[in-house]
């Protein structure tokens, strides 16, 4: 199992399937809901719900995941890394603000995050016509998936996170 840590832990058991959640740069205020007195008590999991919900529903900063070009450019890297043998992909989302992974990785978990963020961070800026700026947030949520009902809950979840966020009406509307 490999473990670093920035703001939050990160751990990668070995042979597990892993969920991952990344957002944009400035997608969350300065100071945000992780950092507020309520939140400081509250588990990791409950954290992520909290930061999730509110990326949600924000109606100020970046959602350039949005524009189709650049929602094309994080696809097809994601893609591109199962094609090459990096991961199984399960289910993805790309929200306006923040994507959704569930795979299984098949190489180190830090050169997956670090290779899809790079590579679409280049892909995307180029699109917005802004070389050389901040695209992805550095922190990312990973979590471990435990058993066949997690995984089908946390999958369900990603579908459906769409409709949640009052994007669409059904999980297959959401491209």
């Amino acid at each position: 199992m490999s473990y670093y840590e920035r703001d939050l832990p990160h751990w990668h058991p070995e042979g597990r399937t892993m969920f991952l959640t990344w957002r944009l740069y400035g997608s969350l205020p300065s100071r945000d809901v992780r950092r507020t007195p309520a939140a400081s008590r509250q588990s990791a999991g409950k954290q992520f719900a909290i930061a999730d919900s509110y990326l949600d529903t924000a109606a100020c900063g970046p959602r350039w995941l949005r524009e189709p070009k650049v929602a094309e450019c994080v696809r097809i890297v994601l893609l591109r890394g199962a094609e090459m043998g990096q991961y199984v992909l399960h289910a993805y989302v790309l929200m306006p603000n923040h994507v959704h992974i569930l795979l299984d990785p098949i190489v180190d978990m830090s050169r997956i995050a670090r290779g899809i963020k790079g590579v679409t961070l280049r892909d995307a800026n180029r699109v917005l016509g802004r070389v050389g700026k901040p695209f992805w947030q550095d922190e990312s949520f990973d979590h471990g998936i435990r058993s066949a009902a997690e995984f089908e809950k946390v999958r369900g979840y990603i579908e459906r996170n769409p409709v949640k966020a009052g994007l669409a009406a059904k999980p297959e509307d959401w491209p």
